[in-house]
């Protein structure tokens, strides 16, 4: 028998470097060390754990609300964990969100919700917590949290778009970059009109992208907008997002992302961290524009977004 589930799917980002880095065996420790706080975790806070999976774990809630807040807290709690760690332990989590019907089988769960949750938590970039208007609408507004509208988006397996909302966990976020869960967009209603346009070309690319089509990912992972087999690369290395009028660039990645705008003289370097692009320069992915042969795509934005105080 079905019923109606929130399903929580939350793992390590980027594990596989780790191993490199550390090694097997301490790399082996430090993950199962985290993943089992994970579980602890989430079960002290009213959730079910159906399995861990290696560098991650799967969740079931029976309510929006008390998934959206327990993840929130669980992700405020990791950064205060990470302080007392030495730098190469310090690993981020990412958390993909879905409700929907859930079949418990065995102990074990199937269901759409299932597989959305686990398309999300793909997506989402180190930090993160995206989930569905869905999810969004059931919860309703919590003091803990507040909702951004990434708008809709292709999922993998989904036949149509579905509109996405990223949960924002930090304190100190910019007010005018969130929305409340009143003031959502319709799954039948356009999230933005068409204010923008963004160019990027090079490394076998020549695609244009409007400010509706976003968010943008770049990497590569096949289901990347904008795919770059390229093995410094990584497998989503960043995202574009429209955001108040322009499109902002987001580095997901291992090793970082360098911007280049015409006209100036040095790169800006991206490391978990994001610039707003306008008019004309470049974008170079996993090493600095002075690296032999590095990947670059050059951008062009075109509409109200090139002139930007």
């Amino acid at each position: 028998m079905s019923t109606l589930q929130t399903v929580v799917f939350a793992d390590i980002f980027d594990s596989v470097s780790l191993y490199e880095t550390l090694g097997n065996e301490r790399a082996t420790a430090a993950i199962t060390r985290l993943t089992q706080w994970l579980a602890e975790t989430l079960q002290a806070h009213g959730g079910r754990v159906v399995k861990t999976l290696g560098d991650g774990v799967l969740g079931l809630f029976g309510d929006a609300s008390g998934a959206v807040i327990t993840m929130a807290h669980l992700l405020r709690q990791h950064l205060l964990r990470q302080d007392c760690l030495p730098l190469p332990l310090q690993l981020d989590i990412r958390v993909g969100i879905a409700s929907g019907e859930v079949l418990d089988v065995d102990g074990d769960c199937y269901g759409d919700a299932v597989n959305v949750a686990a398309r999300l938590c793909e997506l989402a970039g180190p930090g993160e917590i995206w989930t569905t208007e869905t999810t969004v609408m059931l919860a309703g507004n919590l003091a803990e949290v507040q909702y951004r509208n990434l708008g809709p988006m292709d999922l993998r397996g989904k036949a149509n778009r579905l509109v996405l909302h990223q949960i924002e966990w930090r304190e100190n976020e910019a007010p005018e970059l969130l929305t409340t869960q009143a003031a959502l967009v319709s799954n039948f209603a356009p999230v933005d009109a068409i204010r923008g346009q963004i160019q990027l070309s090079g490394h076998g690319i020549d695609m244009s992208f409007a400010s509706s089509d976003a968010p943008v990912h770049m990497g590569r992972a096949d289901h990347a907008q904008l795919c770059i087999n390229d093995p410094r690369v990584s497998r989503l290395h960043a995202r574009i997002d429209w955001r108040n009028s322009g499109f902002l660039l987001t580095d997901l990645s291992t090793f970082g992302t360098w911007v280049q705008f015409d006209g100036s003289a040095s790169a800006v370097r991206l490391r978990r961290d994001a610039c707003i692009l306008h008019g004309n320069g470049k974008i170079a992915l996993g090493m600095s524009f002075s690296g032999p042969s590095a990947p670059v795509l050059s951008f062009r934005v075109a509409g109200p977004s090139v002139h930007r105080s």
